[in-house]
C-alpha cells in the first residue's frame, strides 16, 4: 500500500508540481477575490468571502496535427490543426496553419480532436462515491428556501467521480445542490482538477446559479411532512411569496444608498444571505438554472420570471421541452436533458429521445447534461444517443451541430462561453484527443488537456491521478 502512495503522489506530482492545490503558478483571481456583483447595492463592496485559488497547471505550447477537428462551434476541419500556447488556443485550422516555432507537435492523424466536455449538471463532490449517509450532502431539505446554502460549502474534492469524470473528456461541471427545495441553494462551476480543496477547483469568476425546483420534488418532500408547498399551486405561491421578500429586501439597501448618496448616516438593513441569493438573481448577477420536466410547468416558470423581473438561464431535465421548443427559442432559454432517462417518475414520463434534436431543429439551445456520477463519464454516447434517434425522426443534424450540446451550448447553460466550449482563438485550452469519432460508442478519451496542461493520458499512469480516498489507508492492508 505505501508503494501505491507512493507512485500515486508522483503520478500527482507530474500533472503539475503542485496538483493538489489545483496548480502551481499564480492565481488567476486576487488572493482575497473580486467585488461581489451579486449582493444587494449597499453591499457590493464587499469581496468573495471564499475566492478561487485556481492555478492553471504547468501548460505546454503543443501543435495537435493531423486530427479531424470538430470545434464545437459547428465547424468540422478535416487534417486540421490545433495549436495551444501558454493555456490558450492560439490557431485553429487547416494542415497549411502556421505553427510558431518551439511548439511541440502531437500527431493524430486518425483521431479526433474536440473541446473538453462540459457537464452543466453535476452532483459529483456533494453526492460522491461511495454514496454513504456522512457524505451525502446534496440536499438541504429542511425548507422550501434554501437560498442560504451554497453547494461548494458542501464539495468533497477526494470525490474519485473526479476522475472518472475527467477521463471521458469532462473538463468543467456545474455542481448543483438537489432538488428538495423551491429554492435550492447556489451551484459552483468548477474546473476538473486534481486538489485538496473546493477553492482549488472553483473556475475563477464564473458566475453562480441559483438551483430552483419546480414539480413533484418540493411538494412531495414537504408535503408528507404535513407542510407547504403540498402541490403545484403551492409551489407557486411559494416561488411568488420568495421573490416578493427579495424584492423587499432589495428596496431596503436601495433605500439605504439613497440616504448615503443624501449625506445622512443610516444604519444598514441586516444581511440576510437566503435573501442575498434571491437578490442576486433579480440584479441579473446570478443565473437561474431551473429542475423542471413538464411543459406546462415551465410555462408557469417562465410567467413568474416575467412577474418579478428576471430571466431563466437553464431548464434542467427538461423532458417535455420538444413541446415548447419554439417558446424557448424565443426566450433564449437552455434546455439540458439527457436521450434515455425517461418514466421514473410521472412528471418524466413524456420524455423522448428526439428532445434534444427537436430542440436544435427549433433553433433552441439544447444541452445533454448527466445529473449522474456514471452518465458524466460517456457523456459523448449520451449525445450520440439523442443525435441518432433524431435522424431516426427525420431530423438532418449534423455531428458538428450535436457536439454544441456537451461543450458550447453547456458552456452558454452555465454562463461560461466566453471562457470555454469550443475550439477558438483566445479561449482556454481545454481539449480532448479522442481515439476515434466521439460520437463512436469506441471512442475514448486518449488524451485530455485543462488550460493548456495534460490531465489525463490513456496511456501513461503519470497522468491517471487517484484521489486520495482511492488510496486508502497504510497499514489497513487485509483487515
Amino acid at each position: 500500500m505505501r508503494s501505491l502512495m507512493i507512485a500515486a503522489t508522483a503520478a500527482m506530482l507530474a500533472l503539475g508540481g503542485c496538483a493538489a492545490t489545483g496548480g502551481s503558478g499564480p492565481p488567476e483571481s486576487p488572493a482575497a477575490g473580486p467585488a461581489r456583483a451579486d449582493l444587494p447595492p449597499g453591499l457590493r463592496g464587499l469581496q468573495d468571502p471564499y475566492p478561487s485559488t485556481y492555478r492553471p497547471l504547468p501548460a505546454e505550447d503543443i501543435a495537435i496535427i493531423g486530427a479531424t477537428v470538430m470545434t464545437g462551434a459547428g465547424q468540422r476541419i478535416d487534417n486540421g490543426v490545433v495549436v495551444l500556447v501558454a493555456g490558450r488556443i492560439a490557431a485553429v485550422g487547416g494542415p497549411d496553419t502556421p505553427i510558431p516555432a518551439g511548439v511541440r507537435r502531437i500527431d493524430a492523424a486518425g483521431r479526433f480532436v474536440t473541446p473538453g466536455i462540459i457537464d452543466a449538471h453535476s452532483h459529483l463532490g456533494v453526492y460522491p462515491s461511495p454514496s454513504v449517509q456522512a457524505t451525502s450532502d446534496g440536499n438541504e431539505a429542511t425548507n422550501p428556501n434554501t437560498g442560504q446554502v451554497w453547494s461548494e460549502h458542501s464539495v468533497w474534492p477526494q470525490d474519485p467521480g473526479f476522475n472518472r469524470a475527467r477521463e471521458g473528456g469532462v473538463t468543467t461541471l456545474q455542481i448543483l445542490p438537489g432538488s428538495a427545495n423551491l429554492f435550492g441553494g447556489r451551484s459552483v462551476t468548477l474546473r476538473n482538477v486534481p486538489s485538496v480543496s473546493m477553492q482549488g477547483m472553483k473556475f475563477p469568476e464564473a458566475p453562480y446559479g441559483l438551483k430552483m425546483a419546480c414539480g413533484e420534488n418540493p411538494s412531495r418532500v414537504y408535503g408528507g411532512r404535513n407542510q407547504s408547498p403540498a402541490t403545484g399551486m403551492g409551489n407557486m405561491a411559494g416561488f411568488r411569496a420568495g421573490w416578493i421578500e427579495a424584492q423587499n429586501y432589495r428596496r431596503r439597501w436601495d433605500e439605504y444608498d439613497r440616504q448615503i448618496a443624501a449625506g445622512e448616516d443610516p444604519d444598514p438593513p441586516t444581511r440576510d444571505l437566503r435573501l442575498e441569493t434571491l437578490a442576486g438573481v433579480l440584479s441579473g448577477d446570478i443565473l437561474v438554472q431551473n429542475h423542471c420536466y413538464r411543459a406546462d410547468e415551465m410555462m408557469l416558470m417562465i410567467d413568474l420570471a416575467r412577474e418579478f423581473g428576471y430571466r431563466i438561464t437553464t431548464f434542467h431535465h427538461a423532458s417535455e421541452s420538444y413541446k415548447i421548443a419554439d417558446v424557448l427559442a424565443a426566450e433564449g432559454i437552455c434546455s439540458a436533458t439527457w436521450a434515455g432517462w425517461w418514466g421514473f417518475k410521472m412528471e418524466s414520463l413524456d420524455g423522448i429521445e428526439e428532445n434534444a434534436a427537436m430542440l436544435e431543429a427549433a433553433g433552441a439551445c439544447a444541452v445533454i447534461h448527466s445529473d449522474d456520477d456514471t452518465l458524466t463519464q460517456r457523456l459523448n454516447q449520451e449525445a450520440a444517443a439523442a443525435l441518432s434517434a433524431g435522424r431516426r425522426a427525420g431530423l438532418n443534424i449534423s455531428e458538428e451541430d450535436a457536439l454544441s450540446w456537451i461543450t458550447l451550448n453547456a458552456a452558454r447553460a452555465i454562463g461560461v462561453e466566453d471562457q470555454t466550449g469550443s475550439l477558438e482563438v483566445g479561449k482556454r485550452a481545454d481539449v480532448v484527443i479522442w481515439s476515434s469519432n466521439p460520437f463512436s460508442i469506441y471512442a475514448r478519451a486518449d488524451q485530455v488537456f485543462i488550460d493548456g496542461a495534460r490531465v489525463h493520458d490513456r496511456f501513461d499512469p503519470a497522468y491517471q491521478p487517484r484521489s486520495d480516498f482511492e488510496l486508502g489507508q497504510p497499514g489497513q492492508e487485509g483487515r
